[in-house]
């Protein structure tokens, strides 16, 4: 593999009305005069719907804050960190606190708003009592006093100054577009006019959805999961899939991204290893850069999605695979001599080199009792939470690493997962994590707490200044304060491109990993396809025979060539797809990636299945799975990580000979990974870690096999 190399005023529109067309635009083409102005190439498109523009020497700007004269922060061609001086300076408190929040949103029509009246944006709070980080079905931190989870959008905009908004609903391009205008309309009017910055998750990529994880998937062009990218071993591509997202996602109106995990995989039993890059801190620089350069660009500007790289200094490093977000897991472990600079740190390094505007914390702290040094001169850990520690954000983030970008907690480390300062009150604890050099706090929609840290002393207001001026500069580069506006119906056209998706298609068939190929099983070509005749089935702990009967359909259409048959004595061949499902993290029970009833995997039946009819058996390697059991019976052998059906079809049918490498080590058995060290990735373990088949092959990092392509 290749390493890194590279350390008026116009009438308030009604929301049943709101359309592009309807928007006052104004715009300039004069060429800048002042060359000691900053490097403006084009005169920017303006667009508003509640506030005059004033026209100086043919240049037109907007008047946001209703003055009827040009404040400097209203002029687009000085430099960014004039503007946000001056706009600083213009603030109160209360507006500076709003925008060192960011909270989830939602839609009028979500169904996770009750508010039925207005059919565009959700005015009412939720309000939560329980922390639903936990998986479907488990409910574990209470909250005490309730919190708001998510704010009224009117109220939140307007009254509470919230800028940062994270989406959680799965609309269509066009939908979420016109949301987003409405928003924009409400942000611009008001005292200052700053507009708001819709925040994601992942959008893009196959495979489940998980609230905090990836909220939504199949409303632009489709990828591979993380994973499965980083099996391409492509740079190129993965760039190339980054301006794709971006154009996509810019043109509803999305331009802040919560991705990608920088995180390196050395504990197989975690259950966020889905949405990584794998377990070489070479591979993950490889493709940590390339997604930040694709969806930002060289440079931040209109074109761009900011990304938010998480979650440093790197998750993986977890004791018995438990993740901070519950009680149980909520330390750091690092018990290997420099394993934090050596593994966890590379990717945040080749992040900050890309130009990630920001960095987002884990929730952990890092535990002293169950490491050894690993700070330069020997420094103990400060057993703090990750986003309230001092010596890890400001001393090695920022002073050591050199980001200068802004620092964004992870979501509710105020209210539901204070690890280490549990026995601080709300603005102690605000005041602890901004101190130490976080910026915006995350899952938070009322700053009262933070204005009273302010009031009582424990914040001084230079310090909120700092984060603001960092948070504004962001918003500045987007261009948001000249155009926060799209249009609706070219969002959707853009979304719908069928070249975006060909390209994505490509992604998906260089993701796929063969893994074993007895007697040249696959691939099945025109001369084999005639005479077989496939049974298939998928495996999976929920909606299985749903799968199966989608899986069945997606091939018919995709290759009428191939015979399927619904009863296994009819087949001469099987295709077996198996999705497990990740094992619930909880205190009282041990974490396991083994394939059986908690998986929701019939390991039985697979066996039958081989043993009846040569067999390609195609398993979602979103985890290490122990997968002994059901490969070594099988015929062929595929690991996928997220993947559409029809890019699994051209590699059966050798249309594409594949090319994909595994991104991690399979481990050998459950003693294997009993013995892994937590903070050490599977290729640096005893030779004993990986699993081998019965050819002596070892799966571990980086490999995978091929066939020739006729």
């Amino acid at each position: 593999m290749a390493l890194f190399k590279h350390l008026k005023k116009a009438t308030i529109l009604s929301a049943s009305a709101l359309m592009l067309s309807s928007l006052v635009i104004s715009s300039a083409s004069a060429e800048r005069e002042n060359e000691n102005r900053s490097d403006v190439k084009n005169v920017p498109e303006l667009k508003v719907t509640s506030k005059d523009t004033i026209v100086i020497n043919g240049k037109e700007f907007k008047d946001l804050n209703d003055n009827g004269k040009l404040d400097k922060y209203e002029d687009w061609q000085l430099p960014v960190k004039a503007r946000v001086k001056d706009l600083v300076k213009q603030m109160t408190l209360e507006e500076k606190a709003g925008m060192m929040l960011i909270s989830s949103h939602y839609m009028g029509n979500s169904k996770s708003c009750l508010d039925t009246v207005n059919a565009i944006t959700c005015e009412q709070d939720t309000v939560s009592k329980i922390n639903r980080w936990s998986v479907p079905g488990q409910q574990f931190y209470e909250f005490n006093p309730p919190i708001v989870e998510a704010s009224a959008a009117t109220k939140g905009i307007q009254e509470r100054n919230l800028r940062y908004l994270i989406i959680r609903d799965n609309p269509s391009a066009k939908d979420l577009a016109t949301w987003i205008n409405e928003l924009q309309k409400i942000a611009e009017n008001t005292r200052l006019g700053i507009p708001v910055v819709m925040t994601s998750n992942p959008r893009n990529h196959a495979g489940n959805l998980a609230f905090g994880f990836s909220e939504a998937s199949g409303q632009f062009s489709l990828w591979p999961g993380e994973l499965g990218l980083a099996a391409t071993r492509d740079e190129d591509l993965v760039k190339e899939f980054g301006q794709i997202a971006a154009k996509e996602w810019t043109a509803t109106g999305i331009r802040k991204g919560y991705m990608y995990m920088a995180d390196v995989v050395t504990d197989p039993l975690w259950n966020r290893i889905n949405g990584t890059f794998g377990e070489h801190p070479d591979l993950a620089s490889e493709m940590i850069y390339a997604v930040i350069k694709g969806f930002q660009g060289e440079k931040l500007g209109t074109h761009s999605v900011s990304l938010t790289t998480k979650h440093f200094p790197g998750g993986g490093a977890r004791q018995d695979g438990h993740d901070p977000h519950y009680e149980w897991g909520k330390f750091n472990a690092y018990p290997t001599e420099g394993s934090l600079y050596k593994y966890h740190l590379p990717p945040f390094k080749a992040a900050i080199e890309a130009g990630t505007t920001s960095i987002m914390p884990y929730y952990a702290y890092p535990s002293n009792e169950h490491s050894v040094p690993q700070l330069k001169k020997d420094k103990e850990f400060e057993e703090v939470g990750f986003a309230y520690n001092k010596r890890l954000i400001t001393d090695l983030l920022r002073k050591e690493l050199k980001f200068d970008g802004y620092v964004n907690s992870d979501t509710s480390i105020i209210y539901a997962m204070p690890w280490g300062v549990e026995n601080l009150t709300k603005p102690e604890r605000y005041a602890r994590a901004i101190n130490a050099g976080t910026d915006i706090v995350s899952g938070e929609a009322d700053p009262a707490d933070l204005i009273k840290a302010v009031k009582d002393g424990l914040i001084t207001e230079t310090r909120i200044d700092q984060s603001v001026e960092r948070i504004l500069s962001e918003m500045m580069e987007l261009g948001l304060f000249e155009n926060p506006y799209v249009d609706p119906d070219k969002a959707q056209e853009i979304a719908n491109d069928p070249a975006s998706q060909a390209k994505a298609d490509e992604a998906h068939r260089k993701s796929i990993v063969l893994l074993r190929n007895d007697q040249n099983t696959l691939p099945l070509r025109d001369e084999k396809i005639k005479d077989v005749k496939l049974y298939v089935k998928v495996f999976s702990g929920t909606n299985a025979d749903a799968s199966t009967r989608d899986l069945k359909k997606s091939i018919a259409q995709y290759d009428p060539s191939i015979k399927l048959v619904d009863s296994l004595e009819d087949a001469t061949h099987a295709l077996v797809y198996t999705i497990p499902n990740t094992v619930a993290d909880r205190p009282d029970k041990p974490l396991s990636v083994a394939l059986g009833a908690e998986t929701g995997i019939n390991v039985e039946e697979i066996r039958n299945i081989e043993k009846k009819v040569p067999t390609v058996l195609a398993i979602n390697m979103t985890s290490p799975w122990l997968i002994g059991e059901v490969e070594e019976n099988a015929a062929a052998v595929v690991a996928v990580f997220g993947v559409k059906a029809e890019a699994l079809v051209d590699v059966i049918r050798g249309k594409f000979a594949p090319t994909g490498k595994l991104p991690f080590t399979i481990p050998a058995n459950q003693e294997a990974i009993d013995n892994n060290n937590g903070d050490v990735p599977g290729y640096d373990e005893d030779p004993s870690y990986v699993y081998r088949d019965k050819y002596g092959n070892a799966y571990g990092f980086d490999f995978g096999l091929t066939y020739e392509k006729k």
